[in-house]
């Protein structure tokens, strides 16, 4: 049980500009859930989980989130529309601007780390200007033991300030009054403007996903993962809403974790995290029981709706946002490996919901296909999900997790390729989208058969059955799998129209050649040759 307050030997905030503030330090869930109530800020659910509202960001802002440019990121970062540059001085600005704002209040303060494995663990200060902030963040990162509090030393500061807004955006380098910026040499991540709690724990895994694989030979991945009675680690890779979480969660399994990991040179797959960050539209019981039992007191939940005249939540309702979300600590999992890290992965799983129903359920990746959809990182959005979305679309984000990847694609390509090679890891695509048609005309796989498919695989069964190539993908599709139906395996058989099937199957080959076009320059003939099998001047030609 954590007592009131931990406070360490030097609380002098003074050296980071805020001046006259009434500083809370390493405050436990209760009292931050009691001070977010009292400052009406928050509300509870029957059961007493603390409930927020994020306000005008409802998820995470990439186009406002910067990285500043200067003799440590200048010839590391792979600058462009993801990774944008800020000046050195624009940061110093942005900087004095919020610690201005923040002096002469209260603000929270909690010290923690990121890195379950001892030798890779970073010492993170945060300073929050709202209590339920430095909540999500006790739930996010690692907590200290009372006698590593005392003479704690930061290795990278967060300074989180929501209720600040830039006064002259474009004299600062932004494009609006909100920002997210993350400077290497300061060794800061500094947000304002914005109270969606993901830009906190994605600040520093931006930052962990430049510093590792460049000065710890350390392969970061946005990935889940899971450790099995027999000492082997699986690990899901996938974008927001392909099942990451709920596919880890897996009670003949221990999760490791389920959002971000690392994969080091001496053979250990370790959790950066201490809790989990869930969606939980549509959340049951039934279908999600880990995560729907883990909301309980010491979870925050994000943006959810109450049903009328209730303290009870409707998980359905998104009103809000589609993205509504609940954070908690890992320990709220009943089966959790402990310490958060295992061995090396005997398997992979790249999970992708393809809302154009084309892709296989499951399929095994040569080595070169693997690096192809680890760089290309495909899912695909349904209508719906945004304003103007009226049919899927397909959406690309690079080694599933582009919007936090500072250094190219490829180098963490190169990493994981290595890596695999030298564990003898079988890599599968999983599709946890639709078949028998895309989104409004078939239906979702479901849940039960894509978790058979993966006990299939982590067993041992699809070593030993036969598989047959897709025609236009190339990807390797078992024709048998345990407890699967056999013609569920082959998606044209579930179409009714099989030229329908083969014109989808090539619009959407055509749009994994557009996207990796930028990535030809550095990718290797065996990388370029694990794509479709149809190239985009076949497509072409296939149109005309």
């Amino acid at each position: 049980m954590e007592t009131l307050s931990r406070t360490p030997k030097n609380t002098n905030l003074e050296k980071y500009g805020l001046k006259n503030v009434k500083a809370n330090w390493n405050l436990d869930g209760e009292t931050l859930q009691k001070l977010t109530l009292e400052k009406g800020m928050g509300t509870e659910t029957a059961n007493g989980t603390l409930c927020v509202n994020t306000g005008k960001f409802t998820g995470r802002s990439p186009k406002d989130r910067f990285i500043v440019k200067d003799n440590y990121t200048e010839d590391k970062v792979w600058w462009g529309r993801i990774n944008k540059p800020i000046a050195s001085e624009n940061f110093k600005k942005l900087y004095d601007e919020v610690v201005a704002y923040l002096s002469n209040k209260e603000v929270y303060v909690r010290d923690a780390y990121v890195g379950a494995a001892p030798a890779y663990r970073m010492n993170v200060r945060t300073i929050t200007e709202y209590p339920w902030s430095n909540y999500f963040v006790k739930n996010m990162f690692i907590q200290l033991a009372d006698d590593e509090i005392k003479n704690f030393e930061e290795e990278w500061l967060v300074i989180c300030a929501p209720g600040y807004e830039a006064k002259d955006p474009a004299n600062s380098g932004l494009r609006a009054g909100n920002f997210s910026v993350l400077d290497f040499t300061k060794k800061t991540v500094l947000i304002a403007g914005s109270a969606y709690t993901g830009e906190i724990k994605k600040g520093i895994f931006s930052a962990l996903n430049l510093i590792l694989p460049t000065e710890k030979n350390v392969l970061p991945m946005h990935c889940s993962a899971n450790y099995g009675e027999n000492g082997d680690t699986a690990i899901f890779f996938g974008l927001s809403g392909t099942g990451k979480t709920t596919l880890s969660a897996d009670p003949k399994r221990k999760l490791i974790g389920d959002d971000e990991h690392g994969w080091t040179a001496d053979n250990i797959i370790f959790n950066f995290e201490g809790g989990c960050y869930a969606k939980v539209i549509d959340l049951t019981e039934e279908k999600e029981p880990d995560i729907f039992r883990a909301i309980r007191p010491g979870a925050l939940l994000e943006n959810v709706v109450f049903k009328e005249g209730t303290k009870e939540v409707d998980y359905s309702d998104s009103s809000i946002t589609q993205n509504t979300r609940v954070s908690y600590p890992i320990h709220h999992i009943d089966n959790i490996q402990v310490p958060s890290y295992g061995g090396n992965p005997k398997n992979i799983f790249f999970l992708t919901c393809d809302a154009f129903g084309v892709l296989p359920p499951v399929s095994k990746l040569t080595p070169g296909q693997a690096a192809y959809h680890f760089i290309s990182g495909y899912t695909a959005k349904v209508a719906g999900t945004e304003a103007g979305i009226n049919e899927p679309v397909p959406s690309f984000s690079a080694c599933f997790g582009e919007p936090f990847m500072p250094l190219h694609p490829t180098v963490y390509a190169e990493m994981l390729s290595k890596k695999m090679t030298e564990a003898h890891v079988n890599v599968w695509l999983l599709n946890t989208g639709w078949s028998g048609g895309p989104y409004g005309v078939g239906s979702r796989i479901k849940l039960k058969y894509t978790r058979a498919m993966i006990s299939s695989i982590l067993e041992g069964e699809l070593e030993r059955v036969d598989y047959e190539q897709h025609p236009i993908f190339g990807l390797h599709m078992p024709k048998y799998c345990h407890n699967v139906p056999t013609e569920l395996l082959d998606p044209m058989n579930t179409w009714l129209q099989k030229g329908a099937y083969i014109s989808k199957a090539i619009q959407l080959a055509h749009s994994f050649h557009l996207n990796f076009d930028k990535f030809i320059n550095q990718a290797s003939d065996e990388v370029i040759h694990g794509g479709p099998l149809i190239d985009a001047h076949q497509v072409i030609d296939h149109h005309i």
